[in-house]
């Protein structure tokens, strides 16, 4: 892990470097960054629950770093400079999911901090973007990406719109402190990945004048802030008015909580046409807060195109719904709400007609790996076919071994399992723990060799009580790269073919029709 900050004098011999920050905490990884002003260097250190930030002013001469708060149990924070004052995103007062704040250069402790907008319960805010003029927030509202416009002095705060229902938006480099324009990517299920800019100063305008009898009585100054696009993803032989996407909630197993479902398919569909139920792939994460959105993937066209719908949970565990969707409902002991709420968004999915159980897979990734063969352990008849990417299944074994790199840290996502409520708990839903004898789907498990983060015998050990319990004849399948890691082959072309792999496997157990 990253743990020391040093400072170099370029030109000067390596061994006069002097150390300016050491984190001796192991839960604590260290990153550097400096501040959209120039102005400071910023030194975070952080764990899934804690932040402690330092500060160095290049301008002043300083040797040395200053904390803005120390550390403090259940208490994050993120720092960024503009004028005399350091503006800070943090989920102090019972904030869950973060307000905005403000404190001089001088006095940076928390007790000095004082809220620059009304804390809102429904919006997460993530990260700021800091202009001469303005500063732009970026964060979550209702389970999809928002970013507002602070005018620094009018005061005024402006959010960009976006038309489509499901969309992913982001904030590119913006290393022009000086520039009206915010530069950000965006892209949908449907639209391919795009960058562009929004002005935030109004520079352009009209002049409208109202006419009577030929007199001109009053001109009306008419204002507009402009999104201009600069760039699109080019996707060979891809017509977007051929697909659709559209957002639907699920009702999770409580009978309030509401799940989102982000999904796209062609317009030609038996669902489009139809209201016929179609093959389906449905897509899923939950864990460490990470969000799923629904940005462009051209590898789905090949699912799109042969008539399937590919849908995205975004299940508790994940962020999309804020922090409390994470911390408060899907982590320690609360686990069970992903598992439970993937298998409600299949249950949705089919009760509402747009599937099947005989045409409905699933598929994950590392943690989403677990979250395919938990569900799978839970409720097998409503899957035909399951694909489980470098999955972490194994989990008592791994999270009970402490010298397993990055063990440690893990406790503070699934729990410390030395703990007997945590062991109990955790034994619920590891896959490989739950396996009995059922019908499965048809599964097919990926792994790599030199995978440091979830082993190769984790998924070699899974399939294998997969195959000794299955009931039925479903093809339970292998595959180990025997030079790749946790994020597959780096060659693009061989990680093309290895999901090529996937989607075979898919599309022939859910019996799709090929396309020339």
């Amino acid at each position: 892990r990253p743990h020391k900050v040093w400072r170099h004098v370029v030109g000067q011999p390596q061994n006069t470097d002097v150390c300016l920050f050491t984190e001796d905490d192991e839960l604590f990884w260290v990153d550097i960054e400096k501040s959209d002003s120039g102005r400071f260097l910023i030194v975070n250190s952080g764990s899934s629950t804690r932040t402690e930030v330092h500060i160095m002013d290049l301008e002043s001469g300083a040797q040395g770093l200053t904390i803005v708060q120390p550390r403090e149990e259940d208490h994050r924070y993120q720092v960024q400079h503009w004028g005399d004052d350091l503006y800070i995103i943090t989920n102090a007062d019972n904030c869950i999911n973060s307000k905005l704040v403000k404190t001089e250069i001088g006095k940076p402790g928390r007790a000095n901090w004082k809220d620059v907008l009304p804390y809102e319960k429904t919006t997460k805010l993530d990260y700021l973007v800091c202009f001469e003029k303005f500063i732009a927030i970026n964060g979550r509202s209702n389970g999809l990406k928002m970013c507002k416009i602070m005018d620094m002095l009018k005061g005024s705060v402006e959010e960009i719109k976006f038309d489509e229902e499901c969309f992913d938006m982001y904030s590119k480099k913006n290393k022009e402190f000086s520039s009206n324009n915010f530069r950000f990517g965006y892209s949908s299920m449907v639209t391919p990945h795009s960058t562009f800019d929004y002005n935030m100063y109004v520079e352009r305008y009209t002049f409208v004048t109202c006419v009577y009898w030929q007199y001109p009585l009053m001109s009306v100054l008419r204002m507009t802030k402009e999104k201009t696009l600069l760039k699109e993803q080019e996707v060979p032989n891809y017509d977007r008015s051929l697909y659709t996407c559209e957002r639907a909630f699920a009702t999770a197993a409580d009978g309030y909580t509401r799940i989102p479902i982000c999904m796209v398919y062609r317009k030609d569909s038996k669902w489009a046409t139809k209201k016929q139920a179609c093959p389906t792939m449905l897509y899923g994460y939950g864990s460490y807060g990470v969000c799923v959105d629904p940005s462009f993937d051209f590898k789905a066209i090949s699912y799109l195109d042969r008539g399937m719908i590919f849908a995205i949970a975004n299940i508790r565990g994940g962020g999309e719904m804020g922090r409390e969707w994470y911390e408060k409902e899907g982590k320690y002991l609360d686990k069970m709400n992903t598992f439970t709420d993937f298998r409600d968004c299949a249950l949705h999915l089919i009760a509402k007609g747009y599937t099947t159980p005989s045409q409905l897979a699933c598929s994950g990734r590392s943690a989403g790996g677990m979250l395919v063969g938990a569900t799978v352990n839970l409720c097998p008849e409503l899957f035909k076919v399951a694909v489980a990417g470098v999955p972490f299944v194994d989990v008592m074994t791994t999270m009970c071994d402490p010298s397993i790199p990055l063990t440690i840290g893990e406790w503070e996502e699934w729990g410390n399992p030395n703990e007997k409520k945590y062991f109990e708990y955790m034994l619920q839903y590891s896959p490989v723990d739950n396996v009995k004898p059922k019908d499965y789907p048809h599964v097919l498990v990926t792994a790599g060799l030199n995978d440091p983060r979830v082993a190769y015998w984790e998924p070699a050990k899974w399939v294998a009580k997969l195959r000794e319990n299955q009931t039925n004849k479903s093809k339970i399948l292998l595959k180990t790269d025997m030079s790749a890691g946790h994020f597959s082959a780096s060659d693009r072309y061989r990680l093309l073919k290895e999901r090529s792999l996937e989607y075979a496997f898919v599309t022939t157990h859910l019996g799709c029709p090929q396309i020339a």
